[in-house]
């Protein structure tokens, strides 16, 4: 059995298709379907239901799965190991993000990018499911999500801050002098919400809903930058985790006050349980380490 047949099995998975999976490797549709029938004689198992088209992976063929995507992991690790051979390690740090923690992961990153010239990050906005699911398959290296998930006890998690949720608005001046507000009159405003799909919005909710109070949001979006534009133009309010005015443009040109009763979240990094940890992962919560999170999203607002 060789590496370039669990790769072809990898990307059969990735892309539910043989075709395309052929593709994507560069090679031709016969040769892929036929590296992967030498791993079902060689092993004496059914990897993939076939009809007329792909039809996904027999129960034997999800166990291979998980083991070709593990053996391919530890070959990266390998190749991580002796590239960064002198304590410079080099390759590709891959993050996966909560879109609410988006403006968190540029802290984490030029930490590396001081530490370490050779390697480089991708950064991909993901649910907390979605994350879980790449760690899973080794897609992804570390999670920025929330921590208060009953799904991270199969992973390792480092706490990074606790953010608290406030309400923001173009400027101070729409505060009235106030320097927090109540969740039931937080409802009363014209509000510009982050979609229900999202964890952070059913969070927020569950708070409406314990003070008695719901909302009717008159915009909802799943994109960060669209919820900033209508509130910085269109006048809405909205109610964010306090990390968010990270974003420079937030900083300058948003205010925020406190949420009470406060809803707290703790956030941190998901990342597979490994021994040892690869090269670059390693080297990342080193760099990381030195990082005092809190203190710095805090500042925000003056906490």
């Amino acid at each position: 059995m060789f590496i370039r047949q669990l790769n072809y099995l990898v990307a059969l998975a990735k892309e539910q298709h043989f075709g395309r999976a052929a593709q994507a490797c560069n090679v031709s549709q016969p040769a892929l379907s036929g590296a992967i029938r030498s791993i079902e004689q060689e092993l004496g198992l059914v990897i993939v239901q076939r009809g007329r088209r792909f039809e996904g992976f027999t129960p034997d063929g999800e166990r291979v799965l998980a083991w070709a995507r593990r053996a391919l992991a530890d070959c990266d690790a390998l190749r991580q190991e002796a590239l960064g051979a002198g304590g410079d390690p080099a390759g590709v740090l891959r993050f996966g993000a909560i879109p609410t923690t988006l403006p968190i992961v540029p802290l984490l990153t030029e930490s590396c990018l001081q530490l370490y010239p050779r390697m480089r990050h991708e950064v991909y906005t993901l649910s907390s499911s979605e994350i879980l699911q790449k760690l899973g398959n080794f897609e992804l290296d570390f999670g920025l999500s929330y921590l208060q998930d009953e799904r991270l006890k199969n992973f390792d998690t480092v706490p990074l801050f606790r953010e608290r949720y406030v309400v923001v608005a173009r400027e101070e001046a729409a505060f009235g002098g106030r320097d927090s507000i109540s969740w039931t009159d937080a409802a009363e405003l014209p509000l510009c919400m982050l979609t229900g799909n999202m964890q952070s919005r059913r969070e927020v909710d569950a708070a409406f809903e314990r003070a008695g109070a719901h909302i009717e949001p008159r915009v909802e979006t799943d994109s960060m930058m669209a919820l900033y534009s209508h509130v910085r133009c269109a006048g809405l309010y909205s109610v964010l985790p306090h990390s968010v005015l990270c974003l420079l443009e937030m900083r300058q040109e948003l205010s925020a006050i406190p949420l009470v009763p406060e809803l707290l979240r703790d956030i941190g990094l998901v990342l597979p349980h490994r021994e040892p940890q690869t090269t670059l992962v390693a080297a990342a919560l080193k760099a990381f380490s030195g990082l005092d999170l809190q203190t710095r999203v805090d500042a925000l607002l003056g906490c």
